[in-house]
């Protein structure tokens, strides 16, 4: 009922978001008089940001179409490489000859679509050969496609990974990090020739009894059964997916925006001064953002409820307590991150990020003790928050940097970055990690310590 509420709310809503539509047409058509003055702007202002609230925004485009090599524009076509029932595996194909790493993005299925990382792919393009999962809306996936689990979601990674063969350079993007690293100890357990080359993680719930936010404080307070009845529904029946049972994206777009709700009422205020006094460039920039942003998709049931339970009331990965459903058995084996030898690891964190707070990626390393020393790295950027470790000036100036070299380091054969490219992006040399001195020990003795006072 809750989904077909949101939906009746939705469609009540259509004439007032019409006439909005046409007052703000009116008030800025130059042959209105009333456009030319106070009360015609801050009508009209008021209009498109009433419109804008209440508004679906649908799947965005990537619109990438070009990057820059060496100074001189490349074409890009965007081309489907595979297709799952939940999943299409995009290549980002440059009309180019060159050799560079290549490079698998793993999208969060974390209620926005893939192209929230438009800027991460953006970065990457000039110098490595572009890969991406692109998850898609649970309500267009019809019940006879069956479900999708984490379990699942670790069966797509594998054979993705064994598709683009073991030349690949993994990076996951926050909530992937879990069932990324998991596929790796899967593939590395069966001795698979295609492991990947290396795995950056950023940014993700590998140990959220690390350091706790109000998000993990939220799913360990909460019974499984809690967030089943509470925000479990089913799709209507006028979808593709119609009765499969979701996480809906307009709940989780709630949620995303409570977090910060101070943060969010005040980017809408100040987007309404800016349309008022005429400055299209702000106002543009907070279209473009809350057009992405807004953009949400549902999630299955079966993949939500599994990962509640397993990464943020269960922490089976850290605890060595995991375990993967092989879907052509459907025996459980056991996910021993232990296994890992030949796959090189980097960690990126920001040290304001109040979804993966600093602390919870670099468990990874803790649990990767079978990959030496001189192949581990840590990345932790000052000043930064969540959004800010995959997108931004940050991110294009200092991360990527670090990343490009990192794998450079594992890839042989590959052509040099043109001297062009460096000019403005230095090539920095990512950071070795080591253990004590970020803190895993202290980690550790916080961990014990927890326990004792519970007992």
């Amino acid at each position: 009922m809750l989904y077909h509420f949101y939906e009746f709310t939705h469609a009540m809503l259509t004439p007032a978001r019409i006439a909005a539509e046409l007052t703000k047409s009116a008030c800025r058509n130059p042959w209105n008089p009333v456009s030319h003055t106070q009360a015609g702007r801050n009508m009209a202002a008021s209009a498109e940001l009433f419109e804008r609230v209440t508004r679906r925004f649908g799947q965005p485009e990537w619109m990438i179409h070009e990057t820059t090599i060496g100074g001189k524009p490349v074409e890009i076509e965007i081309e489907p490489i595979a297709e799952k029932p939940f999943c299409t595996l995009t290549h980002f194909k440059r009309k180019i000859k060159r050799k560079d790493p290549q490079v698998l993005i793993v999208a969060p299925v974390s209620g926005h679509y893939a192209t929230l990382l438009r800027g991460t792919v953006e970065a990457l393009l000039p110098h490595h050969d572009v890969y991406i999962t692109e998850w898609i809306d649970a309500r267009q996936v019809p019940l006879a496609e069956g479900k999708f689990d984490l379990d699942d979601y670790i069966t797509y990674l594998r054979e993705f990974m064994s598709l683009l063969g073991p030349k690949t350079h993994i990076m996951a993007v926050c909530q992937p990090a879990v069932p990324v690293l998991a596929a790796v100890a899967l593939m590395a357990g069966d001795e698979d020739p295609n492991q990947p080359l290396t795995m950056t993680l950023m940014g993700g719930p590998i140990d959220t009894r690390v350091s706790p936010t109000a998000v993990t404080k939220l799913a360990e307070e909460r019974p499984l059964s809690w967030f089943e009845k509470t925000v479990v529904t089913d799709v209507p029946f006028y979808y593709p997916g119609a009765f499969r049972k979701v996480y809906p994206g307009f709940l989780q777009l709630s949620g995303f925006m409570s977090m910060n709700l101070d943060r969010h009422v005040g980017s809408h205020m100040e987007f309404f001064k800016h349309v008022i006094v005429g400055d299209g460039d702000s106002a543009d920039k907070h279209r473009k953002f809350y057009n992405e942003y807004n953009a949400v998709m549902d999630i299955t049931s079966e993949f939500y409820l599994q990962t509640v339970e397993t990464v943020f009331q269960q922490h089976s990965l850290p605890k060595g307590k995991m375990k993967w459903r092989d879907p052509f058995t459907d025996k459980l084996v056991p996910v021993k991150p232990g296994q890992i030898e030949h796959t090189a690891l980097l960690s990126i964190e920001g040290e304001l990020d109040d979804i993966s707070a600093r602390g919870q990626t670099t468990a990874a390393h803790d649990i990767c003790f079978s990959i030496p020393q001189r192949n581990q790295y840590h990345h932790l950027q000052p000043q930064t928050g969540h959004y800010g470790i995959f997108n931004g000036k940050k991110w294009r100036r200092e991360i990527m940097p670090r990343f490009r070299h990192f794998i450079r380091q594992y890839d042989s054969g590959v052509d040099p970055v043109p001297a062009k490219d460096l000019e403005n992006i230095p090539d920095l040399a990512p950071e070795r990690f080591n253990r004590d001195r970020h803190g895993v020990a202290a980690v550790k003795r916080w961990l014990k310590e927890k326990d004792s006072v519970k007992s």
